[in-house]
C-alpha cells in the first residue's frame, strides 16, 4: 500500500492518467491524497471530478480556491474568470451529484506527521486549531446555509485572523489562508495579491511557511497552490504545484518515502 500526494490538476486529466500509469497506481490497495485545485483553467474538468469521485475511499480530497469557485458559480455567484472551464461541469447531468460530493470535502487532513491543504496555514495556527477551524467551514459548506456561505465568500478582507471574527468574515478568513495564502506578515496579515516567486515578497512579507515559528511547524505540510514556487521542498514543507495547466508538470509525492515523480502537462 502507497499514500501519493498529487498536485494541482486544474482540469488536466490526461497528465493525471500518465501519473497514474506512472506510479503504477492500484486503487484497491493505494490511497491518492489530492491537494485542491481539481478543476478549472484545464480541458477536462468534468472527467478529473468524475474520475476521483468513482475513486471511492481510494482517493481523498481537499479543496482549492478553484474548486470553491466552481462551487460559488453553482450557487449563483456571477462569473469574473473569462479564461475558466466549468462549462462542462456546470451543464453536465450529474452536476449535482458531483457538487454535492465536492461540498462535502474538506479544507485540510492530516495523515501522519504529514497535513494536506492547498495553500499554507497561518503562522498563530497549530494543527489542531486549524483542523478544528476547517471543521467549522465544512459543517457550513456541506449544511443548509451553504448557499449564503458561498454568496458571501469573495473578498480579501478581513486581512489576519482574530479569535473574535463571527459570522461571514469568520469563516472568510479561513478559506482565504487555506486555499489563497501565498505571503504573510509575522504576525498573520495576508498579501492575497502576490503571486509571484519567494523572492518577489511584498514589502513586509514573508512567504507563509517561512514565518520563523510558525506553529504548524510539528508537522510537514503538503500544498500546491503556488505555481511561481513549483516544486520545492524544505524541511516542513513540501510544495507540489508545478504549473502543469500552465505547460508544467504534474508532480506526485509518495508520502511514505518522499520519492517525487513528475509527468509533462
Amino acid at each position: 500500500m502507497a499514500n501519493y500526494a498529487i498536485g494541482d490538476i486544474q482540469g488536466c486529466y490526461a497528465p493525471l492518467d500518465r501519473m497514474l500509469d506512472r506510479i503504477a497506481f492500484d486503487p484497491a490497495v493505494d490511497r491518492l491524497w489530492i491537494v485542491g485545485d481539481l478543476v478549472n483553467r484545464g480541458p477536462e474538468s468534468l472527467r478529473v471530478l468524475r474520475f476521483l469521485r468513482g475513486l471511492g475511499d481510494a482517493a481523498s480530497i481537499v479543496l482549492g480556491n478553484h474548486d470553491l469557485y466552481l462551487l460559488m458559480v453553482a450557487a449563483g455567484y456571477k462569473r469574473r474568470d473569462s479564461d475558466d472551464t466549468l462549462f462542462q461541469v456546470l451543464e453536465a447531468d450529474d452536476r449535482d451529484e458531483l457538487l454535492e460530493w465536492l461540498s462535502f470535502q474538506p479544507l485540510m487532513r492530516v495523515h501522519g506527521d504529514h497535513v494536506l491543504v492547498h495553500a499554507g496555514l497561518l503562522p498563530g495556527w497549530t494543527v489542531t486549531r486549524a483542523q478544528a477551524l476547517a471543521a467549522e467551514v465544512g459543517a457550513v459548506l456541506a449544511g443548509p446555509k451553504s448557499r449564503e456561505f458561498l454568496l458571501h465568500l469573495a473578498g480579501n478582507r478581513p486581512d489576519r485572523w482574530s479569535d473574535g471574527l463571527k459570522g461571514w468574515d469568520r469563516l472568510r478568513v479561513i478559506v482565504n489562508a487555506m486555499t489563497r495564502l501565498r505571503f504573510c506578515t509575522a504576525q498573520g496579515r495576508m498579501d492575497l495579491s502576490a503571486k509571484g516567486a519567494p523572492h518577489k515578497a511584498p514589502s513586509g512579507m514573508l512567504p507563509w511557511f517561512r514565518v520563523p515559528d510558525r506553529f504548524s511547524r510539528t508537522h510537514t505540510i503538503v500544498c500546491g497552490h503556488w505555481s511561481a514556487l513549483g516544486f520545492y521542498r524544505e524541511p516542513g514543507l513540501i510544495a507540489l504545484d508545478s504549473g502543469c495547466v500552465w505547460g508544467g508538470k504534474l508532480t506526485a509525492l509518495r508520502i511514505e518515502d518522499d520519492a517525487v515523480f513528475q509527468v509533462p502537462g
